[in-house]
């Protein structure tokens, strides 16, 4: 993973994540890194978080917009809380964040140090190298704002840590590794995300050892403007995830196949495994559905990942895109992915492996179905919306028996006229209301 570079266009949205939703990502993100790490070991988290792609999947299939640079806060965020109670237990600790913690970062890794025994100096110092690396021998136009540091009880780690351009709106998302790392400045980064914005000058770039090593000749003999031109030359061409700008999922943003094959998996696995389930009222189906997404997360190969937009089918979108998040579906997501996890460490594999049977049936299947187009699912989904509790952001609880929690269309417009008024003056001063 440390050789693998990327880029993606990730729009830079203001708001927030409100309470019902940052509560439930803490929860859902918790399972499915544990559940992760017992099939796969630990390490395996920190190289799936260190993946830009799986990132992005991650955060979507857990309700956040799938295509926003907010993903990368809130998530960071999720895992902060989520695996608080159960870090030492894991073997792995979040720190960092956004603005003022990520400030905090090489104080928080110190005291790591102090419960583990690692060197939590050395800790913060790479943290801080880190963040110089991207911010200073990476000039690529983007101020980082957040930096999150994710390290095990054994001193392996990664970070992922993001940076913005107020004036186009985008911001840019950098992904370290320990693991093969030998050097901060050659070539270090697991995965670069964000939007193209002219020329970038990469210090990092392996072609630019030349230009590291002669760069104090170079300045003595011949300016600095020599040492620019030479390392322009030295660009190298990045893979490229585009992450576009509008709200709503469109059928070029989903590999379709995928999609079908997961909802026939789900409809041909789920009376088999899942029949407890499938006697519940109003959520059985769906919530086979949302499993076979999370199952993906959690045991799909990596190049499934490319397109992150289909994972919002699992539990929809805190804005309503591509449909409110269905809090019944979400609920029972979770706590199938928990019970599964907790009877597997009990020696009881048979839920989780059911969950693993529903990925492979998913993979094969790819291919061999047909279904709707992408805008029919999403209008069955909000056909079925009605049974599953939905909730997008600026609803209120709805009082028993007055239907569902989604805002009414006025209301929604108001919500949005304000919010871009607001993005407008906040631009204006040079700040962003970021998640």
């Amino acid at each position: 993973m440390s050789s693998r570079t990327g880029s993606a266009n990730l729009p830079l949205h203001g708001g927030f994540v409100p309470q019902w939703l940052a509560t439930r990502m803490a929860t859902l993100g918790r399972v499915i890194v544990e559940a992760v790490a017992h099939e796969y070991g630990r390490d395996e988290v920190l190289v799936r978080l260190a993946d830009p792609f799986w990132f992005q999947s991650f955060g979507a299939v857990m309700g956040m917009d799938w295509h926003s640079s907010g993903i990368t806060t809130s998530v960071i965020g999720a895992l902060r809380r989520g695996l608080e109670p159960v870090q030492d237990e894991l073997g792995l600790y979040v720190c960092g964040g956004r603005g003022r913690r990520s400030r905090a970062t090489p104080a928080e890794l110190c005291a790591v140090g102090d419960r583990t025994g690692l060197d939590g100096e050395h800790l913060a110092g790479t943290s801080r190298l880190v963040a110089k690396v991207d911010n200073n021998a990476l000039q690529d136009g983007y101020q980082l704002y957040l930096h999150g540091f994710i390290v095990a009880a054994d001193g392996a780690w990664c970070v992922v840590q993001q940076g913005m351009r107020p004036e186009v709106r985008y911001a840019r998302r950098y992904h370290w590794l320990s693991a093969g790392l030998t050097n901060f400045v050659d070539a270090p980064h697991a995965g670069l995300d964000g939007i193209p914005a002219g020329e970038i000058l990469n210090l990092t770039d392996t072609r630019a050892a030349l230009a590291r090593d002669s760069q104090l000749r170079l300045l003595e003999d011949e300016g600095p403007d020599r040492i620019v031109a030479t390392l322009a030359d030295q660009q190298r061409a990045q893979l490229h995830l585009d992450l576009p700008a509008h709200h709503h999922p469109r059928p070029a943003d989903v590999k379709l196949r995928r999609l079908h094959a997961a909802l026939a998996a789900a409809a041909e696995r789920g009376p088999k495994d899942f029949p407890d389930l499938l006697v519940t009222p109003g959520v059985g189906p769906r919530t086979i559905e949302s499993l076979a997404l999370v199952a993906e997360v959690v045991y799909g190969a990596p190049a499934r990942f490319s397109d992150p937009a289909r994972f919002s089918y699992a539990h929809g979108g805190k804005d309503g895109f591509p449909f409110p998040v269905p809090l019944d579906v979400y609920d029972r997501t979770a706590s199938v992915l928990r019970r599964a996890l907790t009877e597997a460490r009990l020696g009881r594999r048979e839920r989780l492996d059911a969950l693993a049977r529903l990925d492979r049936q998913s993979l094969w299947l790819e291919g061999k179905v047909d279904g709707p187009g992408f805008a029919q699912i999403v209008a069955r989904e909000h056909e079925r919306l009605q049974h599953m509790d939905p909730r997008q952001v600026g609803d209120r609880p709805a009082a028993a028996g007055s239907g569902p929690r989604i805002g009414s269309a006025r209301a929604e417009s108001g919500r949005r006229r304000k919010a871009t008024a607001k993005r407008g003056a906040t631009q204006s001063s040079g700040q962003l209301d970021l998640f």
